[in-house]
């Protein structure tokens, strides 16, 4: 994290911006984790300001699928649009350098689409879930 004229001193790509707007966690009863990361993301959309409307692009760091199935259900977001270019599901599974990497590759994907909204979120723990919005300028498409 940084400073908004720090991170435009060091870009190498200029015309990109790239914001937190909200931030989620949530917790389920243990051994309902799969459920957890649904609240969590409805609460980073709220603190954004939000409604899955808002959201263009979703990615996820679950390791199983039924996670981004209790996401579709409970958002409206159809489940065949979510992580359009892989999860941790695929890539296997230790914990920070795949949330990492899904974080990476949904500020990529906003970047292709000429900017947006996306929010990414997973579980951790046994029954923790935790979200955040991120929104993609690219001012070189204007």
């Amino acid at each position: 994290m940084t400073t908004r004229e720090r991170a435009r001193a060091v870009a190498t790509d200029k015309g990109i911006e790239v914001e937190i707007l909200g931030f989620g966690m949530a917790r389920v009863e243990p051994g309902y984790m799969p459920m957890a990361p649904s609240p969590a993301a409805i609460n980073a959309m709220k603190n954004a300001g939000l409604d899955i409307g808002g959201i263009d692009v979703i990615k996820t760091h679950n390791p199983f699928a039924v996670n981004d199935i209790a996401l579709a259900r409970d958002t409206g977001f159809a489940w065949q649009k979510m992580n359009n270019y892989g999860s941790s599901i695929i890539w296997g599974h230790p914990q920070a350098p795949t949330g990492m990497r899904a974080i990476i590759e949904m500020i990529e994907e906003l970047v292709l689409r000429g900017g947006g909204v996306g929010l990414f979120t997973g579980c951790a723990a046994g029954d923790s879930g935790y979200a955040t919005v991120i929104r993609v300028t690219d001012s070189r498409k204007g």
